[in-house]
This record gives C-alpha cells, structure tokens and sequence, in this order.
C-alpha cells in the first residue's frame, strides 16, 4: 500500500507528474540522452530514407539498429574531440590555439569516414549511401541535420523548465 501512495504522491507545486518520474541517477539520465539521441537519429535517418534517394535503408529493424550504432558512433566521436581539443587547451598562444580548433575539425570530419566505413561493415547493403564521393556529403548532411535536431530537442526541453 505504501509503495501505490509513493507512486502516486505528487510533489509540492507539481499537479502533472508523479514522483515516480523524477529522474535520480546519472545511468538514468545517460540512459533518457542516448534512448532520445537513437530515437531522434531514427527519425532523421527514416526521412531522409523515405524522401531522398541517396539514402537506402533497407527495412525498419536495420533502420533501428543504424540509429543506435550512429549514436554510439557520434557520442564517441564528440567524446574525442573534446578530449583532443582539451589537450591543446592546456597551454596559451596562437598555435596551441590553431591546433585545437584544426585537430577538432579533423576529427568530426575523419570521423564520417570511420562512420561511414562501419556502417558498410555492419550492414552491408542494407545501408547505404549515395551520390558525390561515394555518399560522404549525404552522410555528412544526415549526420549534421541529426546534431541539429538533437541540439533543438535539448534547447526546447531546457526551456519548458
């Protein structure tokens, strides 16, 4: 009985959600960011799937499946560069500073080839891209509309609070 009342006691100043809603570990918070990031990505891939004939995504379980690796793959990819752009952040002057802002370009954009190379690998033909330099500039647009969208999902819920 106890457990029922927990689960249905709102907090003060709070009529819509339950207390059992409240997010309170940061598993669960890294768990609702990569499940939105994959659903976002999902989406994204999907349209371009439907409505752009450089990208191929032959069903909706490799669709699914694509989205997650590509959020595994653009989460390890911005985890690097920022670890590469903090080294070079440690001492002051123009090259350590040219250098940091080089090696993170460098980065973000090798690593829509690693992407690229591992979603063949993984899929196949059942995902693929198409179109100038063996689909790398459709790769690109679908992985920056993706960070767009992701960006814009986050700038939304930070200002419903």
């Amino acid at each position: 009985m106890e457990l029922a009342e927990n689960l249905s006691a709102k907090p003060a100043g709070d009529d819509l959600m339950p207390v059992a809603t409240k997010v309170y570990s940061d598993r669960q918070r890294l768990f609702l960011l990569y499940f939105v990031g994959t659903l976002i990505d999902l989406v994204v891939l999907g349209l371009f799937d439907q409505y752009s004939d450089k990208v191929f995504v032959n069903s909706f379980t490799t669709l699914v499946l694509a989205s997650v690796v590509l959020q595994l793959l653009l989460k390890a990819t911005i985890a690097l560069e920022h670890r590469v752009a903090a080294y070079w952040k440690r001492k002051p002057g123009g090259f350590n500073t040219f250098m940091r802002f080089f090696c993170a370009w460098l980065v973000l954009f090798g690593s829509k080839f690693v992407i690229l190379e591992a979603l063949s690998f993984a899929f196949e033909e059942d995902v693929h891209f198409s179109g100038v330099f063996h689909g790398i500039v459709w790769l690109i647009i679908v992985v920056v509309t993706m960070v767009i969208a992701e960006e814009l999902v986050v700038r939304f819920y930070r200002r419903l609070a």
